[in-house]
């Protein structure tokens, strides 16, 4: 007879659970509360100590996933807002009296309802000057932009979304994942050409790479139709006509208070009444997404825990706006340098450790976790020429 084999031992412990990637709502908020510092300066050394922790933050802690690599995009989109926003002083104007001319430009003459408008004339170094601390601002808010679209997964970010934005959310993490991956199918396709002994430059290589771009663009709409149909997407819970009044009045009297907080948050002067009206506007705001998310019938699978790293990560945001704001109700003119007459812009200290701060994410957050295989070198397209040349 033959024995019986032994049973196997049973596993006591878990495997060690692998690193995860950090909540995008977290990311998000780190992003916004940089924006907010930015939104409430015009002094150039701080626009770019901002712009400087938001690039550092996102070399130290970003992916390797297609949406991973928009930062470059916002980051040239930025320099070239800056650049038109000069051309634009230059030859529109600005309403920033000087008296240092540069040089004169031919002015074109305009009708009479054209008044405050000119095309030419003289182009000053206080013009110039102002121009370009409003170019800086606006060129770090989408820098701050691009850095929360660097780092949190847009797909996560729908998953995370409540009940009640779902099907909004659905349309715009399609339309935020739409130009990564177009581009990404761009390179696959021209290293395909290369690879192949076929130009990538010319008319005729941009038609033969466009139309199967356009075709998987057009297989991954129809496929994330179809899966939204087989998961039940659209059904909506009977829900009491008393109730949705309710969500309505309170989500629209929210969003309505938000808008007026945010504008007097970025004026000068009404940080005093802003703040309890930014509270309240987010109170009743929540309260109407928590009603709407009783006519959603969809569950989460594995959702995304929010732990302490989230906390600091977003906490570091949130800290940065409220002492930036605070600090620029104390000391104005640290945040806004004159232009006339022009002074040297100044770093103030406290200004700049508040702003400081956003660099806690690069050591708190996890480091995400790189797809299997990225250890080894993997030939780029040129090796792979180069290797079957060689052949």
């Amino acid at each position: 007879m033959t024995a019986a084999p032994a049973p196997r031992p049973r596993r006591t412990t878990r495997p060690a659970a692998g690193p995860r990637l950090l909540h995008p709502g977290a990311w998000w908020l780190w992003a916004l509360g940089l924006a907010t510092a930015a939104s409430r300066t015009t002094n150039p050394l701080l626009l770019l100590l901002v712009a400087a922790v938001a690039g550092y933050v996102v070399a130290a802690r970003r992916g390797s996933a297609p949406w991973s690599r928009s930062y470059g995009a916002f980051l040239k989109l930025g320099l070239l807002v800056l650049a038109i926003r000069l051309v634009f002083a230059v030859f529109l104007g600005s309403p920033i009296p000087g008296t240092r001319v540069l040089f004169t430009l031919p002015e074109i003459p305009l009708p009479g309802w054209a008044q405050g408008v000119r095309l030419g004339g003289r182009v000053t170094a206080e013009a110039l000057l102002f121009a370009l601390y409003d170019g800086l601002k606006l060129a770090a808010l989408l820098v701050c932009v691009g850095a929360a679209n660097a780092l949190a997964s847009p797909a996560r970010l729908l998953r995370a979304l409540p009940g009640a934005l779902y099907e909004a959310g659905v349309a715009v993490v399609v339309a935020l994942t739409f130009a990564p991956n177009l581009v990404a199918d761009v390179q696959r396709l021209r290293a395909a050409r290369r690879l192949r002994g076929r130009s990538d430059k010319g008319m005729r290589a941009l038609l033969s790479v466009g139309i199967p771009v356009l075709e998987g663009a057009l297989e991954r709409s129809v496929g994330l139709a179809a899966a939204m149909d087989t998961r039940g997407f659209g059904r909506t819970a009977d829900v009491p006509p008393a109730v949705r009044r309710t969500t309505a009045a309170l989500t629209l009297t929210g969003l309505a208070g938000v808008c007026v907080a945010v504008y007097g948050l970025l004026t000068d002067g009404g940080t005093v009444w802003a703040l309890p009206l930014l509270a309240a506007g987010v109170c009743a705001a929540a309260g109407g997404l928590l009603l709407g998310g009783r006519r959603a019938l969809r569950t989460r699978y594995r959702p995304d825990p929010w732990a302490v790293r989230e906390w600091l990560t977003a906490g570091s945001g949130i800290a940065v706006a409220a002492l930036t704001v605070w600090l620029s109700t104390r000391d104005p003119a640290a945040f806004h340098p004159q232009a006339v007459p022009i002074s040297r812009p100044a770093l103030p200290l406290l200004p700049g450790a508040a702003v400081l701060l956003g660099l806690l994410p690069a050591l708190a957050a996890p480091v995400p976790p790189r797809p299997a295989g990225a250890d080894r070198a993997v030939p780029g397209p040129r090796a792979a020429e180069r290797k079957e040349a060689h052949r």
